[in-house]
């Protein structure tokens, strides 16, 4: 796990400072991953050792999945890398008019497909369950998650198996308990999410 963080720090995507995150949580650190992901060399070698543990569960038939789905913006380039390693076909969801997470530009499911969503960032699992209803909806079946870095704090949840890159739990409030706020400082919003 060491060498993901150097990996992320080299990229300069582990970031310091007051963050409005997808969640909707504001957070002192800010994981940046399409900064990681600009170097395919890197990205590759950061999930290298997912790629390995969701092989080894593969080939025991303790994991079933063909399919990789990254929710985007940013689960496109980490499903990508870790679909092209496992020789599976990766494609992603978006958001649609109604900021719905769903399947478009041609892309279908074969009913009961076995699915691996593949993220950049965890921290409540949001995400990764709008793009599981969405993938469910479309007659597919999630299996498992994997992601760069699962930063959930002790007690958050999420349905399947999560095989992460680095695990790095960091502090996040709701915005009425957030004491960077309660400081005045200045507020970043660095995520690709529409907040209401």
């Amino acid at each position: 796990m060491q060498r993901i963080v150097e990996l992320l720090r080299d990229s300069e995507a582990m970031l310091e400072g007051h963050f409005l995150l997808s969640s909707g949580r504001h957070s002192d650190r800010y994981f940046q991953c399409a900064r990681l992901f600009q170097h395919p060399d890197r990205a590759e070698e950061a999930m290298a050792e997912v790629v390995r543990r969701l092989a080894v569960e593969r080939e025991a038939g303790r994991l079933d999945f063909d399919l990789v789905v990254g929710p985007a913006m940013g689960g496109i380039l980490p499903a990508f890398v870790v679909g092209k390693a496992l020789g599976l076909p990766a494609i992603f969801t978006e958001r649609d008019d109604e900021q719905k997470m769903s399947l478009r530009r041609g892309f279908e499911l074969r009913p009961g497909q076995k699915i691996l969503i593949v993220e950049d960032v965890v921290t409540t699992g949001k995400s990764s369950g709008e793009c599981a209803r969405s993938l469910e909806a479309a007659g597919g079946k999630v299996v498992a998650l994997a992601c760069v870095v699962d930063r959930r704090a002790k007690g958050v949840e999420v349905e399947w198996p999560i095989f992460a890159a680095a695990t790095l739990p960091a502090a996040s409030w709701e915005a009425v308990e957030c004491p960077l706020c309660k400081q005045a400082l200045p507020i970043v919003k660095p995520g690709s999410r529409k907040m209401a």
